[in-house]
């Protein structure tokens, strides 16, 4: 290939297929469903909060029993309640299997 032929187009890229664990509806109804279960908080900072989750509001405000901080993948802290504003939430999982 000379200089002035470009290369060629990468190949497209299809997005990667879809676990059959991952549970259909709206976030809304994971939310629900995680209620009382074990969650991971993973925070805008990369900081992991995990625990029960307890309840949580419209804002994403959310409240945790038997909290622990992780932080890097090391537990840093461990809370019996913890609070944890929603404006901070990255985004919540599942702990274990739903």
């Amino acid at each position: 290939m000379d200089e002035s032929t470009p290369p060629p187009p990468p190949a497209e890229l299809s997005p990667p297929p879809v676990p059959s664990t991952v549970p259909s509806g709206s976030p809304t109804d994971f939310l629900k469903g995680v209620v009382g279960k074990r969650v991971v908080v993973r925070l805008t900072s990369g900081v992991d909060y995990r625990g029960v989750l307890s309840c949580l509001d419209g804002y994403m405000n959310i409240a945790l029993e038997q909290t622990e901080e992780h932080v890097n993948g090391v537990v840093t802290n461990r809370y019996g309640d913890a609070f944890i504003r929603g404006n901070n939430v990255l985004y919540i999982s599942a702990a274990e299997a739903i």
